[in-house]
């Protein structure tokens, strides 16, 4: 395949399509029921129209954002996505090296098969994304083991209490915890590159399935054909604001709330002391019929002080979608299924691949709206249509 064809995220998301069983790339891609809210994120950006300025001079510019005192280069990061050994060996690895070497932060998902403590040798400061069940005997031990690692930001998500209706998965015969079956086993050899790259490295270098080894304080985890202790999902029905306040007292770092859709969630989260949201439907794979990431975002942003950060992801694919949300207040943009996409077709490089991609695409289009620095880039830069 030649990378030099691939020109846009749209280009490497065809490519995955091709390299990934039809099964797992169908986990990747798709949504819930019948993929409304996947739809709505994508639609949002239809509404926002950019207002460009011209004569500004703009020959020099930056697109780099501080967020708690760290300057990042761009304004965009890689949001947690869990099973990614699925799509690529190591997969967390290529992804937060890339993520180091770029300057722009990497979520490692409580529900990754790449143990923290390895991850950490990447050289990456990555955050934490947990899927955090209403135990405190099971969160204590989970912090300390993060300490541990040295993770300075714990994002704890908040729109998966209980499991969604995932109909294209069954059709595929894609389930969690993981099954093997004829039908898998022949999309599988129907796809060489991902045999070689995914299950034969797997099979010859870890000689064991993959496991799920950071949901836990414990580094064995479970492996991903196995139902653990309580199911996968055990307890989160349980977690309300009363852990979140017990988790502000007993944790020194940050503490971002991701899956934030009603602005009144926000606004208590920055009465608790904690230190951002991110405003998320899970990427359209949750609620079916919620409220697009882009469409939630100005009333989000209208609800909290100005120096409370609110984030977002959820249906970006090009540097203009970036700048709109930049512009609608958002603080940070994070992406996830464009960098798996570029993570399984090359490896780190795919990944560094899309970083460049989308900070060139920003870069070229802060140019074209007549603005220097990202810091300037507010609603005056852009208007809503009906």
């Amino acid at each position: 395949m030649n990378s030099k064809k691939l020109l846009s995220i749209g280009d490497y998301e065809r490519a995955a399509k091709a390299v990934l069983p039809h099964a797992v790339f169908g986990y990747v891609n798709g949504g819930t029921e019948d993929c409304l809210t996947l739809q709505a994120n994508r639609e949002a950006f239809r509404s926002v129209q950019f207002r460009p300025r011209g004569l500004v001079g703009v020959a020099q510019r930056t697109q780099a954002v501080e967020l708690w005192g760290r300057q990042y280069r761009h304004p965009f990061g890689i949001a947690p996505m869990g099973m990614t050994a699925m799509c690529r060996h190591r997969c967390e690895w290529d992804l937060a090296k890339a993520a180091s070497e770029a300057k722009i932060p990497f979520v490692l998902s409580g529900l990754s098969t790449l143990a923290m403590e390895t991850v950490r040798q990447a050289d990456a400061d990555f955050w934490y994304q947990g899927y955090i069940p209403g135990d405190k005997d099971v969160i204590e031990p989970l912090l300390q083991r993060l300490r541990a690692n040295e993770v300075d930001v714990l994002v704890v998500t908040i729109d998966t209490p209980v499991g969604a209706n995932r109909e294209n998965n069954q059709r595929n015969g894609f389930t969690i915890p993981f099954k093997f079956s004829g039908g898998l086993l022949w999309d599988g050899l129907r796809h060489p590159r991902w045999s070689a790259n995914v299950f034969l490295r797997t099979l010859l270098s870890d000689r064991q399935v993959p496991r799920f080894c950071n949901v836990v304080a414990d580094t064995r985890g479970y492996r991903i054909t196995e139902e653990p202790k309580g199911g996968l999902r055990g307890g989160r029905d349980r977690l309300d604001w009363s852990h979140l306040a017990w988790m502000r007292d007993i944790w020194p770092g940050r503490i971002v709330l991701k899956g934030v859709a009603h602005p009144g969630d926000a606004q208590l989260a920055e009465q608790m002391g904690l230190d951002g949201v991110i405003v998320s439907n899970h990427g359209g794979r949750q609620l079916d019929g919620a409220q697009g990431a882009l469409d939630a975002l100005p009333e989000v942003v209208a609800a909290v002080g100005p120096n409370f950060p609110v984030m977002v992801d959820g249906g970006f694919r090009r540097g203009a979608d970036v700048l709109k949300a930049i512009a609608l207040g958002a603080r940070m943009v994070f992406l996830g299924r464009p960098f798996l996409y570029g993570a399984s077709v090359a490896g780190q490089a795919g990944v560094a691949r899309i970083i460049d991609i989308l900070g060139t695409e920003i870069d070229r289009n802060l140019g074209l709206l007549g603005c220097r620095d990202l810091a300037e880039l507010g609603s005056d830069f852009i208007v809503s249509r009906p």
